[in-house]
């Protein structure tokens, strides 16, 4: 396999056009989402799992902070509104300062998938919003989970927080009601107990109770209302920076009631990039003939996109995208970017045919839109998915007691 440019150690001058062995692969294996909780458990003492991000010291108590949209480049870039989160940027994967890396795409389905199993996009099934079910050749909508599809196929893998419960660490999740039932979490976040609760704070005041439940303690704990102001608004407005105020708040509130022997890590799923509304930053799909030539389907999201060619024309696709796109877009075909790593060492057979016969993940603050076919998610002014340090880079911020 070629080697991965590593993300956290310098940025690829980029060329002209971008040659896809020069994206910036994520730390699969060291430092990525999936390589978390299998070195939180197995500092726990869970059979079979791995301690992959070397640079963390075992706790006999774990709070993962799971913050959607909170990369690390956007903590950097708000110290003001985020004084806290800025205090720890030091103790950042075991007082290294460094990040994480997401996975790619960096994107909600898939880099929950990969924390609660531990396994990357290529092996838990789940590489983008939108892929193509092999099955049944529709698109599958991996976040809302439409069409329906049996969860337990889709991903049969167990997750570390089963196996967790199972060697007798207390595990919990403490979350939004709405998430309870629903299969991302069941795929992704099941095993111990599930706790529903509205609000932010009555999450970290009970999420710190579950902590302190047992002598060996696995919770985890997410907040979304971020995220969703930056699709919204974007991450240059007022409402996402007086959301980050409140989840600065929310993570010095949970860290002061930490029980001994604990150890919280806040993370984020992805950061995000802002598209400004224009045609040189947004491309239209739908209005664009020569990238509609040939394609089937059209899945992933702006920023990371799954393209399924008509039979016969996958080699045809792949080189017109190259040519309209290939200086402000990686463009890799199904194997070259299987073996490029993207989605990590390895891809299961069930899992090939959803990934595109090509794959497009951009560079710079531009997009492939769908004004047609996906309308709401083309009128986000924040997105996220590819390779860039702005959406890839997460936080593991750590407080211990």
């Amino acid at each position: 396999m070629v080697q991965p440019v590593a993300l956290t150690q310098g940025w690829p001058d980029d060329p002209v056009p971008l040659d896809p062995a020069t994206a910036p692969v994520p730390e699969y294996g060291s430092g990525s989402l999936a390589d978390l909780l299998p070195t939180l458990v197995a500092g726990q003492g869970v059979p079979g799992c791995e301690a992959r991000i070397t640079e963390l010291e075992p706790a006999d108590r774990n709070c993962v902070f799971l913050i959607d949209g909170l990369g690390w480049e956007q903590i950097k870039a708000h110290p003001d509104e985020a004084p806290y989160l800025t205090s720890l940027l030091a103790t950042s994967r075991g007082g290294t300062g460094r990040p994480l890396t997401a996975g790619f795409p960096a994107t909600t389905a898939s880099s929950l998938a990969s924390v609660g199993t531990g396994l990357f996009p290529g092996t838990h099934g789940l590489p983008g919003y939108t892929v193509r079910n092999p099955d049944t050749g529709e698109l599958m909508n991996q976040l809302r989970w439409k069409p329906w599809t049996s969860p337990q196929v889709w991903q049969p893998y167990p997750t570390v927080f089963r196996l967790a419960d199972e060697a007798g660490i207390h595990t919990a999740q403490v979350s939004s009601p709405v998430f309870r039932d629903t299969p991302l979490t069941k795929i992704a976040l099941s095993g111990g107990t599930f706790h529903g609760r509205l609000s932010g704070e009555e999450r970290m005041d009970l999420s710190a109770e579950q902590l302190a439940a047992g002598d060996r303690s696995l919770v985890y704990t997410y907040y979304s209302e971020l995220d969703g102001a930056g699709h919204r608004f974007g991450i240059g407005s007022d409402a996402w920076r007086g959301q980050l105020m409140f989840v600065d708040r929310l993570v010095q509130r949970l860290a002061e009631q930490l029980p001994p022997r604990a150890a919280l890590y806040v993370t984020a799923d992805h950061g995000m990039v802002d598209i400004p509304f224009d045609e040189d930053h947004r491309i239209d799909f739908d209005e664009d003939w020569e990238l509609r030539a040939g394609v089937a389907l059209l899945g992933g999201e702006g920023r990371a996109r799954h393209v399924y060619a008509v039979p016969g024309a996958q080699a045809d696709v792949l080189t017109c995208w190259r040519e309209v796109l290939g200086d402000r877009f990686w463009v890799a075909g199904r194997d070259e970017a299987i073996e490029l790593g993207w989605f990590g060492d390895r891809v299961d057979e069930r899992v090939y045919g959803r990934i595109g016969d090509v794959v497009a993940a951009a560079d710079g603050d531009l997009a492939i839109t769908a004004s047609v076919n996906e309308p709401n998610e083309s009128a986000m002014a924040g997105m996220h998915g590819s390779m860039t340090a702005a959406e890839q880079l997460v936080p593991l911020l750590q407080v211990r007691s």
